[in-house]
């Protein structure tokens, strides 16, 4: 039985001004609204989301609408500002004067603090004014509580059986109800357990309340679900973060045998308070606008598998007709990495290919645009290109290692441990891993890196072994040594194709699968290690200048 835990959630709110608006109005000065659009999950057209007050004869205003948006890492937001002179009462944009727009994606906003750009309007050409936006995460209360309990003599009942408790906490509701807010794993066979060091948000432990009455219940796990209560005591996070004491010893309490034994009985058990304090949560966001970079990797596999790319049949098949599997994984997560990339230049891999010019040896590791000495390809479509050249002039061959491509990162990855760099290493393959042994000891020497691994199953092989990287339901172990957190994701790209023709469609929820528990793993690293969020750095050429 397992701990419970909660999924992080980020919520932004944009603010948007203008600057030096051009003036439509004859008489008078534009009375602007801005209006933002945004593509719906899985549409490529634009949809109206929110739009502002309008500010009536001002060419510089500042709006005071909010924008709350749900920010997703997994996905590619993008987001059109469109400002308009609003002339009439009509709700129909149509009947307005268009000024100018900016389109970008919320994941640039979300890592950068302020973004000031000039409108632009494809039909008048001078200065249309530009445009100020201000992005910041809320959240109601970004601390957490970390603590631990330990156990005294908890009674057992049994005269066959040895116990295993653990707990439950619950928080009080304003109704007089309780709901259940964390359960602790249970301690096997012992009535006096240590149970492991638990954290849980505060918003979420206590609604940020450091009074409000927390219930905590001490039961005997049995593995038929049907645990035994044996008994309860009451708390606060005030008290509790008073630590270690006679304050933060309590008896359980069962109420039922209470009655039953009257004056002779006394407790069920003790459960003490060992360490406890409130400490400050950080968000993926923080980190971002801290000044953290994520680099990426992206590895191809080249083995003969994939089929002669000369035939329709190759997974490696290239034709202007459609893309290739490759190349839309590509596509669809090199351009949601790609916003966080701050020079946007990718190094490329490829494994499992005879290289020219005499082609009498396998490589497992080698740069796809060919040149050793700039192996970077310049954002997504300097990936594709380099990829379509990599394909004529390989010969694919075999077999399937991933333990160079993985460990090749992994060198880059421990050189910069101080959290200011992040890796990602995208792996796209067909086939079955002939070098498990090597690979499952190269991710769990990764695993206490700052490094994740995605990877993209290509074709319709089997791909049974490869869920046994992605340690979402059993933790990964090599020698005996088990990975320190789960840094692998892995999809098969044919179960995003099932029911979507379209590549685009199947590409982004592709994107939106692997993506969605990197914020995670960069989390787990960075808590791991101690480390804190730079302040936001500002770009200072990028803030407004003063308006006289």
């Amino acid at each position: 039985m397992a701990g419970s835990a909660a999924a992080p959630t980020s919520l932004v709110e944009i603010t948007v001004s203008c600057r030096n608006l051009r003036d439509s109005d004859v008489f008078s000065k534009s009375d602007p609204v801005c209006v933002l659009l945004h593509q719906p999950f899985g549409s490529k057209q634009w949809t109206e989301f929110k739009r502002t007050e309008c500010i009536d004869n001002n060419l510089n205003p500042d709006f005071a609408t909010k924008i709350p948006i749900t920010y997703h890492f997994e996905e590619q937001q993008n987001l059109k500002f469109m400002v308009y002179d609003i002339d009439y009462e009509s709700q129909n944009l149509d009947h307005h004067d268009f000024l100018g727009e900016y389109a970008c994606t919320l994941a640039h906003l979300a890592s950068s603090r302020t973004v000031h750009k000039p409108l632009v309007n494809k039909n008048h050409s001078g200065d249309n004014g530009s445009i100020l936006i201000v992005t910041e995460e809320l959240n109601s209360c970004k601390e957490e509580l970390a603590v631990q309990f330990v156990g005294k003599n908890i009674e057992n009942r049994s005269w066959f059986f040895s116990i295993s408790p653990f707990l439950e906490f619950f928080k009080a509701n304003e109704d007089g109800t309780f709901t259940l807010v964390h359960r602790t794993e249970p301690a096997h066979s012992t009535e006096n357990p240590v149970w492991k060091e638990f954290s849980a948000p505060l918003r979420s432990f206590c609604n940020g309340d450091y009074d409000r009455n927390i219930q905590v219940k001490c039961k005997n796990f049995k593995s038929s679900g049907d645990h035994k209560l044996i008994g309860s005591f009451n708390t606060t996070v005030r008290k509790l973060i008073e630590g270690p004491g006679p304050s933060n010893t309590y008896w359980i309490i069962n109420e039922e045998r209470k009655k039953k034994k009257g004056s002779s009985y006394k407790n069920s058990g003790e459960v003490m308070v060992n360490k406890a304090h409130v400490r400050q949560v950080y968000s993926f966001i923080d980190y971002i606008k801290g000044g953290m970079e994520i680099n990426a990797f992206i590895a191809i596999d080249f083995t003969a598998s994939n089929g002669n790319p000369q035939t329709p049949q190759s997974l490696h098949f290239i034709t202007a007709a459609a893309p290739n599997q490759y190349a839309q994984a590509i596509q669809s997560v090199g351009v949601i990495i790609e916003d966080y990339d701050t020079d946007k230049y990718f190094p490329v891999l490829g494994f499992g290919a005879k290289m020219p010019p005499d082609y009498s040896q396998v490589s497992h590791e080698f740069f796809v645009n060919g040149d050793p000495s700039n192996p970077y390809c310049h954002r997504v479509q300097g990936v594709l290109e380099a990829y379509y050249q990599c394909v004529r002039r390989v010969q694919l061959y075999g077999p399937t290692n991933f333990s160079p491509i993985i460990n090749h990162v992994a060198r880059f990855a421990s050189s910069n441990q101080n959290g200011e760099k992040y890796f990602i290493l995208l792996i796209l393959t067909d086939g079955i891993i002939t070098d498990m042994p090597q690979t499952k000891e190269a991710i769990v020497n990764a695993s206490a890196l700052p490094m994740s691994i995605i990877i993209v199953g290509v074709g319709n092989a089997d791909f049974d072994n490869m869920e046994e990287l992605d340690g979402d339901t059993v933790r990964l172990s090599s020698n005996g040594r088990y990975a320190s957190r789960d840094i692998v994701q892995f999809v098969p790209f044919r179960d995003f194709l099932k029911g979507h023709s379209d590549p685009h469609t199947a590409g982004i929820r592709l994107a939106r699968e692997v993506l969605a528990e990197i914020p995670t793993q960069i989390l787990s690293f960075m808590k791991a290690n101690n480390i804190v969020p730079q302040p936001p750095k500002v770009n200072e050429s990028s803030l407004p200048q003063n308006i006289e």
